[in-house]
């Protein structure tokens, strides 16, 4: 007998994961939960994190690129004195500082971390290296393999602030954009002041337009017994597309889009009516209120890039 896939359910659920739940385990009881045939998530949390984890269902999964590009922020604390091999409180120690920087020494180094900033990720992480997933290679190097060595990647912060301090770590609040590492920016801070730091505690607040003011529990979400309870809980496929333009379209456009097809955007009727749309930017094209089709403009026509099947 055929193994039941799950009925065709879609829209994003904004999950509020708790601290000690792997992202993939929270993407499978979400699944179950709602007896989803696909799921996904926007953007990993690691198990030592709590917060916001937009899951993706069914054809909402075709979105997730989009939402992962999505700034980000974050409440996180660090402990001065120790760099740990993971960053956080799960690895060894691998370097020591008595230094205790004050408060101005504390501001004064979060204006080297502002903009577009060169970040080395940490050592695990998921970063891959011909391959291989860095922390793999990093789990391997336990055993005496040389540890993995990661480039330095170009990341965007766009907010830095110290939110409480004291002599033994500091709280703060980070806004940033796609992969930039909270663990790497505590460990480089830590640096900065002349001491070693390794991240405590960490909370994503928000991802786009998911914010953990509105997010469910895994707890609350678990406890659902029947799918019309969930469904409740779930949020439109274009949440995630909520600052890309929708361009309006015919239920004959909308066949042809789901086709594969292109719509000419020539003519001078169609380029008033694709004015919106420049080449190489994203589009969502609806009928009615059904999103039909992630778009793009080429070469003088609109080309589907996604096709939602809803």
């Amino acid at each position: 007998m055929a193994k039941r896939r799950g009925q065709p359910v879609h829209g994003w659920v904004n999950l509020d994961k708790p601290r000690g739940v792997s992202s993939a385990k929270a993407v499978a009881i979400v699944r179950r939960v709602f007896d989803a045939a696909k799921a996904g998530h926007g953007g990993t949390l690691d198990p030592l994190a709590s917060g916001v984890l937009p899951i993706a269902l069914g054809e909402a999964t075709k979105t997730v690129a989009y939402t992962m590009g999505k700034s980000k922020t974050y409440e996180f604390a660090l402990a001065w004195g120790a760099e740990t091999s993971t960053d956080d409180t799960e690895g060894e120690i691998t370097r020591r500082s008595d230094h205790r920087p004050d408060d101005a020494a504390i501001d004064a180094a979060l204006s080297q971390f502002q903009g577009l900033i060169d970040q080395v990720p940490p050592i695990y992480s998921a970063i891959k290296v011909d391959g291989a997933r860095a922390y793999d290679l990093a789990r391997q190097a336990e055993s005496g393999d040389p540890l993995p060595e990661l480039t330095a990647r170009q990341v965007r912060i766009d907010r830095f602030h110290r939110i409480a301090s004291d002599t033994s770590g500091a709280r703060f609040f980070v806004g940033c954009g796609k992969g930039a590492y909270i663990r790497a920016l505590a460990r480089d801070l830590g640096r900065a002041v002349g001491s070693a730091a390794h991240v405590t505690q960490l909370r994503r607040l928000s991802v786009g337009q998911f914010h953990a003011d509105y997010a469910i529990s895994l707890d609350f979400l678990d406890q659902l017994t029947h799918s019309a309870a969930a469904l409740e809980h779930l949020h439109p496929v274009v949440s995630a597309l909520d600052d890309i333009p929708a361009l309006p379209i015919s239920g004959n456009e909308a066949t042809r889009l789901r086709h594969g097809q292109t719509l000419s955007a020539l003519s001078a009727s169609a380029q008033q009516r694709f004015a919106m749309l420049t080449t190489g930017n994203t589009a969502i094209a609806i009928e009615g209120e059904t999103p039909v089709a992630l778009v793009m403009l080429k070469g003088g026509a609109v080309c589907p890039v996604r096709v939602l099947n809803l």
